[in-house]
């Protein structure tokens, strides 16, 4: 009898274990697209992860950050290398395996990573290049919402236009994800910052942290609203995200031998520029620079990416403005595209 008993334990027991298992597999997804469109065509699929490969490290996120990048990936503007495709370019989460070859890093490890196509998953296998310790004073949600901002910041503040202390700066949706980053980012340097927004509640968020003036573009030309800012000067450099007419409109708020830097076309497609909006008359330089080209060297990426760890530690506020649970991905990027968000939004596996 016994016997019997703890033979019939034990088969209990191992079928609690495969019950078990497979929830755990059945729980593990992924939002990805199967063809270029809108954001119904991000499907939530089960996800089958092998082990990581030489090189690699297998990590479960906890945190997922969303970004404009993303939906430029899911509507095919920017093409990635093949579909089916899992999007998200940045995320925190804890080591769970390593690959071979793998040195520096444990399981159980903290760490984030940006520039790396896969994000929007429970799991990944990640290129352990692109993995950066994170301290301890640093949580996994800043983490995964900072750093392809924080890079951003970095690369536009310190090797696109140098900023100066004194220098004014103009930022376009200054209360959104980015926005807000760069809006400290600068004031840290010494900077005056004026920046867009569209309501006065963006106003009064972005300006809690740091913006000097908010112009609420609505209801007034940024434009002139700007020269009247800075005594008709304009401003030193101007970082235009929205693209389409509102970069040939920054251009015009621009001082002479200033620096505009188109980052993004939210609004659409930017054409063709003609030299004579830059000079003589205005004698002004405008710069296209790309983040992922910039991440697209390591030692620039693992520079960038410390940069923004240490602002993190320094105080940069990382203004969550919404959390979503990953099966909501599309939504989450209704959202973004829709001007409906302030501050950063994240995904929640």
């Amino acid at each position: 009898m016994a016997v019997t008993n703890r033979r019939k334990r034990h088969d209990d027991d191992t079928q609690h274990s495969q019950r078990s298992f497979w929830r755990l597999k059945l729980s593990e997804i992924a939002a990805k697209i199967f063809t270029y469109g809108d954001a119904d065509v991000l499907r939530i699929a089960p996800l089958d992860l092998p082990p990581p490969g030489a090189g690699e490290l297998q990590v479960r996120h906890s945190a997922i950050g969303v970004n404009f990048v993303d939906i430029y990936h899911r509507t095919g503007l920017y093409p990635l290398p093949s579909l089916p495709a899992t999007l998200g370019v940045e995320g925190a989460g804890v080591i769970e395996a390593i690959g071979p070859g793998v040195q520096g890093f444990h399981i159980g490890q903290r760490i984030a990573y940006s520039g790396a196509v896969g994000s929007y998953a429970t799991q990944r296998n990640l290129p352990a290049n692109r993995a950066v310790s994170l301290p301890e004073s640093v949580c996994d949600d800043f983490a995964a919402g900072a750093m392809l901002k924080g890079i951003t910041a970095h690369m536009l503040f310190t090797y696109v236009r140098p900023l100066q202390a004194g220098d004014t700066v103009l930022i376009h949706a200054a209360a959104g994800g980015l926005g807000l980053v760069l809006v400290q980012w600068a004031k840290s340097l010494g900077a005056q910052v004026i920046g867009t927004v569209g309501n006065s509640a963006k106003a009064e968020l972005a300006k809690s942290h740091g913006l000097d003036h908010a112009i609420l573009y609505h209801q007034n030309d940024f434009v002139a609203a700007t020269l009247a800012l800075t005594e008709g000067k304009g401003v030193h450099f101007a970082i235009d995200g929205i693209g389409g007419d509102n970069l040939y409109r920054t251009l015009a708020a621009v001082r002479p031998y200033g620096m505009a830097a188109s980052i993004g076309q939210v609004s659409g497609r930017i054409g063709t520029i003609d030299p004579e909006l830059l000079g003589p008359a205005r004698s002004i330089a405008l710069s296209r620079p790309s983040v992922f080209r910039f991440m697209s060297d390591l030692a620039l990426y693992r520079e960038g990416a410390e940069a923004t760890l240490k602002q993190l530690q320094a105080g940069l506020c990382i203004h969550i403005g919404e959390r979503l649970p990953l099966k909501d991905t599309a939504l989450a990027h209704r959202q973004l595209e829709g001007g409906n968000t302030a501050g950063v939004l994240l995904l929640q596996p």
